[in-house]
């Protein structure tokens, strides 16, 4: 209650339910695509070169005196980059995606570490897209995670039937003339848009758990791939819904909140499904 009285005076509690709600149909489209696809790893590399994006975005911003780069525009830049990246090398050469994933990985984060300490002053907005701080969204980040949800879910949903094919039989795919060469680097394009949305809800080092975790939890529960998205979207506001409220209730980290409600939901689902599983074999 003392949180429900609180979101309907202060805007900025309003702000963070509003992307959470909004990084939450992201999360459950494109992280069902991506565990269906089983393509984790490779969103956690991408997730975690986007500190390149942010530290030189900030620098040129401060440096430069360039006061319309948003630091979420150079994630944006860097998060397209690596997913292109990471998919040519994928699609001509399989055995050394691992290792090309892990050089981005760290070549990512190393760069960014680079520009945050050569930039001037402390760099306070940049911790928080590392840790996450929903409670901190302004306004203006918003309307630029709004923009990228629209994207993501328009082109999610344009190739639905073409990316489910894809994602459960790529070679069934191939036979009748898709082309899955393409729509792979499609995928991994949504899941790195998707990333730089949900960084803002639960930063960058727990960015990928809430993207698997919800989609997981409503795979387990689901028949088919527009299911499992409906469920997860759901986990995952209910997850970040809670998250914020137990933040502002008890002065916890919002994006540590966030994960743990979204582990829980995974292991309730784990357990129904192991009930189901049970009685139907009668047990």
């Amino acid at each position: 209650m003392e949180f429900l009285a609180a979101l309907a005076e202060h805007a900025f509690l309003q702000r963070a339910v509003a992307t959470g709600l909004l990084a939450s149909v992201a999360c459950g489209v494109v992280g069902s695509y991506v565990v269906a696809r089983r393509i984790t790893y490779v969103a956690g590399g991408i997730a975690h070169c986007l500190l390149a994006g942010l530290g030189v975005a900030r620098y040129l911003q401060v440096t430069q005196g360039w006061e319309w780069l948003h630091p979420l525009y150079g994630a944006v830049v860097v998060a397209l980059l690596t997913a292109g990246i990471i998919g040519w090398v994928s699609l001509r050469w399989t055995e050394r995606e691992d290792t090309v994933i892990s050089a981005l990985w760290a070549v990512g984060m190393a760069v960014g570490i680079l520009f945050i300490s050569l930039t001037p002053g402390y760099s306070q907005d940049l911790m928080s897209y590392l840790f996450g701080n929903i409670l901190m969204v302004t306004a203006g980040e918003l309307w630029l995670i709004g923009l990228l949800d629209l994207i993501v879910i328009a082109l999610a949903l344009l190739w639905y039937n073409q990316l489910t094919a894809v994602c459960f039989d790529p070679e069934f795919a191939r036979l009748r003339g898709l082309k899955v060469e393409a729509l792979y680097v499609l995928l991994l394009c949504l899941a790195a848009l998707t990333v730089v949305v949900l960084v803002t809800a639960v930063g960058l080092i727990l960015v990928i758990a809430l993207l698997a975790l919800p989609a997981a939890a409503a795979g387990r529960l689901s028949r088919s791939l527009w299911q499992m998205m409906i469920g997860a979207a759901l986990l995952t506001a209910l997850a970040s819904t809670g998250g914020i409220a137990l933040s502002y209730t008890s002065d916890l980290p919002s994006g540590a909140m966030t994960i743990l409600l979204a582990a829980g939901g995974y292991l309730a689902t784990v357990g129904v499904a192991a009930v189901r599983e049970r009685r139907g074999n009668g047990g």
